[in-house]
């Protein structure tokens, strides 16, 4: 599913995919200058009525930051493109959203220590969730990715 997103503009997504996006960007950005990343989301959580996914979402990227093998690099705030590990993290959230469990815990288990893998599988899946329930069409994500796939053949 990652190479559905790997370098693809950033407008090419769903409105699910593209706040995902800003939310996993900007987690990295206040993390990285050692602020506090849902203090730092809350607003933008809040502004898209999604503020109950925001616990779920960081604590999938605490253990994703914390507990990965090799250090996953976002792209700045401002790229266009979406980078390698971005797309990796977008086909897991799309794999969420789909309601395959099974294949977003198979790539976790190659990008995270063992014993967090549950851990970040369900929060994962409680934020896809709850963004769900927050108005996001998160299956736009796959269908978007899927499209692409078609049209790169």
């Amino acid at each position: 599913m990652m190479y559905a997103f790997v370098d693809r503009p950033v407008e090419s997504l769903c409105n699910g995919g593209r706040f995902l996006l800003w939310a996993m960007r900007a987690w990295v950005l206040a993390a990285g200058r050692g602020q506090c990343p849902p203090q730092m989301l809350y607003r933008g959580f809040t502004a898209v009525e999604a503020r109950g996914a925001l616990p779920d979402f960081h604590i999938a990227m605490a253990l994703l930051g914390g507990d990965a093998v090799e250090t996953l690099l976002l792209a700045p705030m401002p790229c266009l493109q979406i980078s390698e590990d971005e797309a990796i993290l977008l086909g897991l959230w799309c794999d969420f959203s789909l309601g395959s469990a099974a294949n977003a815990r198979a790539t976790l288990a190659l990008l995270a220590e063992g014993d967090s893998v549950g851990p970040i599988a369900k929060a994962m899946g409680a934020a896809i969730d709850r963004l769900v329930a927050a108005g996001f069409d998160m299956s736009a994500l796959a269908a978007g990715a899927m499209t692409h796939q078609e049209s790169s053949k």
